[in-house]
C-alpha cells in the first residue's frame, strides 16, 4: 500500500473540511487543543451505544466495558514508555491529577521543606503545588529564564537545588513559546539530592516521543485532547510511589493500583477514545512515514518523525514572520536549535494587542490563540501582562499553505 501522503491525514479529520463563509478554516490553535480523526470519534461513539455500563458487574456490557478499558491502560503505558500498566491513571485532565497528587504527597512533606516550580511552566503546574505547601509550610523556590530566548536558567536551578528539596515541578515543553527543557539532567540533578520530579507534558506529548522508563521521572501528566483524542488526563507515577502515598479516595474504592487513584466514576467513553488517539498515532506511523515492530517501537519512531516534519514547518514560519514589521518572537528562533522547541510560536505587536490580532486573523478563517495560555508565570515575568501574546501552534496536519496564508494574511494586518 502506497504511503498516506499529507491529504489523506488530513482527510483523517473532520474539523480540517470546516469554512468560514468562502474560506477554509486553518487550525493553529492545537496548544489549546488538538482536532480529533474521525476514528477517535466513532470510538466514543460506538463505547456509548454498545458497551456503555460501570465497572464489576457480571453481565456482558459491563465485562466488555471492563476489557475495554483495561486495554486502554496497555495503550497507554505503551505510549509514555512506561512498562507497568498498573502505574497509569486516569482522570479529568492533568489539573485535576495533578491536584489530586499534589494533596496526598503534601501529606508527607514538613515545615522546611523545600520544593521547585519554573517561571516558564503552565500554571496547573504551579499553583497546584503552592497551594499544598501551605499547610505544612514549605516553602516554594522559582528557577528563573533566560528572557532572550524564553529558557530555564540552569545555574538557577542548581543554586536553588538542595537536600531540602522535596520536589521539582517542571514541564516537559513550554505550551506558551515551545521551548523543550532539558529533563534528562534537570532530573538526574534532582535525584541527586533526594528530590522527586513531577513533569507536565500536556504540550509535548503530540510533538515527540515520551520514555518515563528512560527520563526516569516520578510522575509525569498529559491530556489526551492535545493529542488528538477527548477530554481525559492521564498520569503516571512510580508503582513504589503510588502504592506508598494514600489518596483521598472513597472507602468502597479499590485499594490496588490504579482503581485507588481514580476517584469516583470515569468517563469511559473519553478513556476509551484516549486509546483510540494513540492507535490513530500507530496507524500514522505505519501508513505516512512506514514503520513497523511492537506497539512502543510504533510510536516512538512516529513520533521522531512528526517532529522532524514539524521542525521544518517551524523554521517556514519563523523565517516568514521575522520580515514582519514591529512583530516580535518570544522564544528560539535559531534555526539550528529547533531541536530545542516544539512549534509553538508566540508573538506580539508593537501596536496591535494579541486579542486584536487574533480576531482579524479569525476573520479570515485562521485560528489563533491570544492571551496568557495560562502560562501566567512566563507571561508576567516578561512583563507581557495583561495582553498576553498571539500563539501560532503547527501539528503534524498543518500544511505549508496553511503557514503561507498565515503570514500573508499577518503581513496585511500589520
Amino acid at each position: 500500500m502506497a504511503l498516506a501522503s499529507l491529504a489523506d491525514i488530513r482527510q483523517q479529520f473532520p474539523a480540517l473540511s470546516r469554512k468560514i463563509g468562502e474560506r477554509s478554516v486553518a487550525h493553529f490553535d492545537g496548544p489549546a487543543g488538538s482536532q480529533v480523526p474521525q476514528r477517535v470519534a466513532d470510538a466514543v461513539s460506538r463505547y456509548l451505544i454498545e458497551t456503555n455500563a460501570n465497572r464489576g458487574a457480571p453481565f456482558a456490557t459491563s465485562q466488555e466495558s471492563d476489557m475495554l478499558l483495561e486495554d486502554a491502560h496497555e495503550v497507554l503505558a505503551d505510549f509514555l514508555g512506561a512498562t507497568d500498566p498498573g502505574t497509569i491513571v486516569f482522570g479529568a485532565n492533568m489539573t485535576t491529577l495533578t491536584m489530586h497528587l499534589s494533596r496526598s504527597l503534601s501529606r508527607t512533606w514538613k515545615t522546611g521543606d523545600e520544593f521547585l516550580v519554573t517561571r516558564l511552566d503552565h500554571d496547573a503546574n504551579v499553583t497546584p503545588w503552592t497551594l499544598a505547601a501551605r499547610d505544612p509550610g514549605v516553602v516554594v523556590k522559582s528557577i528563573a529564564i533566560h528572557p532572550e530566548d524564553c529558557t530555564l536558567d540552569l545555574d538557577d536551578f542548581r543554586q536553588k537545588l538542595s537536600e531540602r528539596t522535596r520536589l521539582v515541578a517542571v514541564g516537559y515543553a513550554s505550551n506558551a513559546v515551545g521551548t523543550i527543557n532539558p529533563l534528562a539532567e534537570m532530573i538526574a540533578d534532582a535525584h541527586g539530592v533526594g528530590a522527586e520530579v513531577f513533569v507536565d507534558a500536556v504540550h509535548f506529548a503530540p510533538h515527540g516521543s515520551i520514555d518515563v522508563t528512560e527520563l526516569d521521572c516520578d510522575f509525569l501528566a498529559v491530556s489526551a485532547y492535545k493529542f488528538f483524542g477527548p477530554h481525559v488526563g492521564v498520569l503516571y507515577g512510580k508503582r513504589n510511589r503510588l502504592n506508598t502515598l494514600q489518596p483521598y479516595k472513597l472507602r468502597p474504592a479499590p485499594d490496588s493500583l490504579p482503581g485507588c487513584w481514580m476517584t469516583g466514576t470515569q468517563s469511559h467513553e473519553g478513556i476509551v477514545g484516549a486509546a483510540e488517539a494513540v492507535r490513530y498515532l500507530e496507524w500514522l506511523g505505519q501508513t505516512a512515514f512506514g514503520v513497523s515492530g511492537s506497539r512502543r517501537e510504533i510510536l516512538v519512531s512516529t513520533m521522531d518523525a512528526v517532529s522532524q516534519v514539524e521542525q521544518k514547518q517551524c523554521v517556514k514560519l519563523l523565517a516568514g514572520l521575522a520580515d514582519l514589521p514591529r512583530v516580535r518572537v518570544w522564544g528560539i528562533t535559531d534555526p539550528a536549535r529547533m531541536n530545542e522547541r516544539v512549534p509553538t510560536v508566540s508573538i506580539t505587536h508593537e501596536l496591535q494587542t494579541p486579542q486584536e490580532l487574533a480576531t482579524k486573523l479569525a476573520e479570515r478563517g485562521l485560528f489563533c490563540w491570544p492571551g496568557n495560555h495560562y502560562a501566567l508565570p512566563l507571561t508576567e515575568t516578561l512583563g507581557l501582562e495583561p495582553h498576553g501574546t498571539l500563539r501560532i501552534g503547527l501539528l503534524h496536519y498543518n500544511s505549508s499553505e496553511e503557514i503561507e496564508r498565515l503570514l500573508v494574511a499577518l503581513a496585511e494586518i500589520v
